[in-house]
């Protein structure tokens, strides 16, 4: 296991390199010239040199690449020149929110998908397993901003019980709070459900039709030991990486879904970011997010080993 894990981290370092050449480079094709954005409308020719001085826009590319991977050793990942803040410190806000709408979201597909999962393939070629497969279809060609479309106007508008969008600290009103990110939680976690759904039900179809499932069947095991213990166990390993993968995708923003209630996280950030040509902003939260990415990746290789005993080995 150790060999494993430090082969994992030695892979870390040139993936990261990678990424951030990668990031630095696609940013600069993006059209426009950042200074002309930057200076404004009256676009003062002083101002549009100073801006180009700043921050290196003339020095060549490589340059330009040194100058940010330097910051980044450093902890500084520039800054923010439509807000005036430090990208470190706006990553630092809109964190918490973006973490919590993802973990709210992975609560309720994990909740739904693997236990529909299970349903449909212990009770295989039934009304329950037809449901499910149901379910599951509806939550991959259900698009996520029109389900918060139609939440809003039943939950929020006809009903009233929720409120439509916005966004309140659990520390101020934890009822609020919850009360606001129900909606957008659900519908995130509805289609990531579906996708645990199909995957767990394809693991667990598997597992279950295995020799050591049928000789615990012959010892008289109770069905749900049987179930619970014997196949879910074996069949978690392309639940944790599915899960795992569905989970860093929810760090990198849900931008339709945030964008629809009105959520103020990552996927917010970067499409203003990328629409002011804020290139701070973008290299910043990218880099994060696929750092974020690598870190999950490695946690599930490591739970694997808690998992499956075999592996140990």
């Amino acid at each position: 296991m150790l060999n494993f894990l430090l082969k994992r981290l030695a892979a870390i370092i040139p993936t990261l390199f990678f990424v951030s050449v990668l990031i630095f480079g696609l940013q600069q094709l993006l059209p426009g010239d950042p200074a002309i954005a930057m200076a404004g409308e009256e676009r003062d020719p002083n101002v549009i040199a100073y801006l180009r001085g700043k921050f290196h826009l003339d020095d060549p590319l490589p340059v330009r690449y040194w100058y940010w991977v330097s910051g980044v050793f450093h902890g500084d990942l520039g800054d923010s020149v439509r807000i005036q803040k430090p990208v470190v410190e706006l990553i630092g806000e809109k964190l918490p929110v973006t973490i919590e709408l993802a973990v709210l979201a992975m609560t309720i597909a994990l909740t739904i998908g693997i236990s529909a999962g299970i349903v449909s393939a212990v009770l295989k070629d039934t009304k329950w397993d037809y449901a499910a497969n149901i379910f599951a279809l509806w939550g991959l060609s259900t698009p996520n901003f029109w389900l918060g479309i139609l939440m809003i106007l039943l939950f929020a508008v006809k009903l009233g019980w929720l409120p439509a969008s916005g966004y309140v600290s659990p520390f101020e009103d934890l009822k609020a709070n919850l009360a606001a990110m129900i909606m957008p939680a659900f519908v995130l976690g509805n289609a990531i459900a579906a996708v645990l759904m199909r995957h767990t039900r394809s693991a667990m179809l598997q597992v279950l039709s295995s020799d050591y499932v049928r000789t615990a069947r012959a010892k008289g095991l109770d069905e749900r030991v049987v179930v619970l213990r014997h196949a879910l166990r074996n069949a978690l390993i392309p639940i944790v990486t599915l899960g795992a993968l569905q989970f860093g995708e929810l760090l990198g923003g849900a931008v339709l879904t945030e964008q629809v209630f009105s959520i103020p996280g990552f996927g917010k950030l970067i499409v203003d970011a990328v629409f002011n040509r804020d290139y701070s902003v973008v290299q910043g939260v990218v880099l994060f997010t696929a750092t974020a990415y690598i870190t999950l990746n490695l946690l599930a290789d490591i739970a694997y080993f808690a998992i499956n005993p075999r592996m140990r080995a």
